[in-house]
């Protein structure tokens, strides 16, 4: 118990203050203050994660003068410590340094138990680290014949008394483990425990001694089109390594619904899906540790957030009763579950969590972006657009949130698309096109030049120009609109109409030349009707979703808009709205937030407070099931204008000038004329 002439100790930057007895070591000091130090060997003067700074002086916002007698000497273990590895001028270990009196300790970041991680990305983003995966070091009792027990109630009982864990279980592969680890390090062991939830505490690897082991985990948004996936330190929270792949299930169908039709039609197309998902799955972890310069049986964890029909195949369950009303899940809580059982090739206990369903169309994804973007903790009324196949909405503020899913299409990552690619070197990323001469420019990946500077050709003769991805596509077509190449039903004017030998005759239609690179032996890369009309669909579905949603909320308006998805980042938000994909709303107020699922799926790889936030955040939000909603065509349909046939877009045509061709009128259009006498 201490007393007024105990030294007073403060931490910061937790500003915690309190009066300890003279010799309490810092650590002791810490723990019993509730502050945030870090210790993996139980304060023997191993780890060194418990370094402190002492902030000797004057300290008139504290009340105090603190000396450097305030902490006890350098001791052996310190002395040793510095010597072999190095302490930075000034630190300390807490467990070794003892409090003599009054004094002022600096918890640096790297040796906080829940540091905060920062990830860039559109955004600065601040996850606090309190991962379900940690390592403790043990010193376990010798045995001993008089009271026989075994390794692993030694260890257990070494668990509780050293650390405070009880009630942790062993599968039988660890306890062969932990049995070689102990003999090779004299009783004394250090464990990876993961608890999934209170009470669910089991052992997922084992090393003799002391040991640092890498420990390893992976955030996936497992999409449609595209799997992205982070690997992640799951110690200090650094991602290591980032990378993504084609969702082979493609080959079953580009869309949620055709696969399910390809399980419904075809015995055992389920299982195929299923076993493709994995084996990507598997490819990716090898290449992404390759990078990382670790191997897979270094992952010890996995998150994953996904849509329903990625769920139920890469779970191996049935997704055929997604494909009709009342469209039921098999299952929607999170799930903790070994990684083995889900074919993934980890380390041999590897555990993994998939974020809760919302609904039937309406994904784990969405609940990580619920969790990334926080529309629940904001007063402006924001709509949150997932981008993808099939795309994720949010609408909502501190009152309440709503939820839908929006059937778009791949068109929007390049499929569908004549000259469509998926993001790589060499695809068109940026297009801009002069409103007075109609001739083109544009930005490839991989290059930061425009295409007509003189060096472009020279800085892009290794990947070429290739193709255009999902962000060209979107810009292309609105900057053909606000040239006025494409009117606002989406129509491509001739060459006569518009001034311009770059239309040129397609059929019964028109296309627009971007690129000839064929007397190189290049590409030509147009923008054909059929382009303009497969975009078109895509962002009326995408529309159409919002609209229901605002109509749901009682809204003609919202105050922000928010793009993310995998190239979220990306789109140009006056693209966007010239568009159409998003509602008129000020342009300053359209951001980009990247993959915010996949940053989702990171908040909960490093964070399980976070893994309850979301279960109980996904029966707070309220699902508009847009399949079943007779509106959603009437939105579908008005939206099918560029940027939209009824709404005004008035905040719009403030900042764009949208001129006004009708290429479906008298001699305005050529071809597209007789189109429109049989329509």
């Amino acid at each position: 118990m201490s007393n007024a002439q105990d030294p007073l100790v403060i931490f910061t930057p937790s500003g915690k203050r309190a009066r300890v007895p003279a010799g309490t070591s810092v650590l002791d000091a810490a723990r019993s203050m509730g502050v945030d130090l870090d210790s993996v060997c139980g304060g023997r003067g191993i780890c060194s994660k418990c370094q402190v700074q002492p902030a000797y002086g004057d300290h008139s916002k504290h009340g105090i003068t603190s000396s450097e007698t305030a902490l006890s000497e350098f001791n052996a273990v310190e002395e040793r410590y510095d010597r072999v590895r190095g302490l930075k001028a000034g630190r300390r270990l807490g467990c070794q340094a003892c409090i003599q009196g009054d004094v002022v300790l600096d918890v640096p970041p790297e040796s906080q138990v829940h540091k905060q991680v920062v990830r860039k990305a559109a955004t600065t983003r601040h996850i606090e680290m309190d991962p379900a995966t940690r390592l403790y070091y043990v010193e376990v009792e010798p045995a001993n014949m008089h009271t026989p027990t075994g390794d692993w109630e030694r260890t257990q009982a070494a668990l509780a008394a050293q650390w405070d864990i009880e009630k942790v279980s062993l599968a039988l592969p660890m306890l062969s483990k932990l049995q070689a680890a102990l003999i090779a390090g004299e009783d004394k062991a250090t464990l990876a425990i993961h608890t999934a939830r209170e009470g669910a505490a089991q052992v997922i690897g084992v090393w003799a001694g002391f040991a640092e082991p890498a420990l390893y985990g992976l955030a996936v948004d497992l999409g449609s089109t595209t799997i992205a996936a982070h690997l992640t330190n799951l110690v200090t929270g650094e991602v290591v390594a980032s990378g993504g792949v084609m969702n082979p299930q493609i080959r079953f169908g580009e869309d949620l619904m055709s696969r399910v039709s390809y399980a419904m039609m075809n015995e055992g197309g389920a299982g195929e899906m299923t076993q493709a998902v994995r084996e990507a799955m598997n490819e990716l972890a090898v290449e992404l540790s390759k990078e990382a310069e670790i191997t897979t049986s270094d992952i010890y964890e996995a998150v994953f957030v996904m849509n329903p029909v990625m769920h139920h195949l890469l779970l191996g369950l049935d997704p055929t009763p997604l494909g009709m009303a009342p469209f039921a899940l098999a299952t929607n809580a999170a799930l903790d579950l070994p990684a083995q059982d889900i074919g993934l090739n980890f380390a041999d206990q590897a555990q993994v969590y998939i974020l809760p369903l919302i609904a039937g169309h309406v994904g784990a994804d969405a609940a990580a972006v619920a969790l990334s973007e926080a529309p629940q903790n904001v007063d402006p009324l924001t709509l949150i657009v997932d981008v993808g196949t099939n795309a994720e909405i949010l609408l909502g503020n501190k009152s309440r949130v709503l939820a839908c899913s929006s059937p778009t299409g791949p068109a929007f990552e390049g499929a569908q698309i004549s000259s469509g690619q998926r993001a790589a070197p060499g695809a068109i990323e940026r297009v801009e096109i002069d409103a007075t001469t109609k001739e083109p420019r544009f930005k490839v990946i991989g290059c930061d030049l425009w295409s007509d500077d003189p060096e472009f050709a020279t800085q892009t003769a290794v990947s070429g120009v290739s193709g255009i991805c999902g962000s060209g596509i979107i810009e292309a077509v609105a900057e053909m609109r606000m040239a006025g190449l494409v009117d606002a039903n989406g129509l491509i004017g001739s060459a006569e109409a518009t001034g311009t030998p770059r239309l040129r005759p397609s059929g019964r239609t028109h296309s627009y030349l971007l690129h000839d690179g064929s007397a190189e032996g290049g590409s030509v890369i147009e923008v054909t009707q059929g382009d303009i009309r497969a975009i078109q669909l895509a962002k009326s579905a995408l529309y159409a979703g919002a609209r229901l949603l605002m109509d749901e909320f009682g809204t003609d308006e919202v105050e922000r808009v928010v793009l993310a998805g995998a190239f979220g980042a990306h789109i140009s938000p006056k693209h966007a709205m010239v568009l159409g994909m998003i509602p008129d709303c000020p342009l300053e107020h359209v951001t980009s937030a990247g993959n915010a699922a996949g940053t989702g799926a990171q908040i909960a790889l490093l964070n399980v407070a976070a893994r309850r936030e979301v279960e109980a955040l996904v029966h707070q939000i309220t699902k508009v099931e847009t399949a079943i909603e007779p509106k959603f065509q009437e939105h579908f349909v008005n939206a099918n204008g560029i940027p939209h046939a009824t709404a005004p877009f008035a905040q719009l045509r403030t900042v764009v000038d949208l001129p006004n061709p009708d290429f479906n009128a008298g001699g305005g259009g050529g071809r597209p004329r007789r189109r429109s006498r049989r329509s």
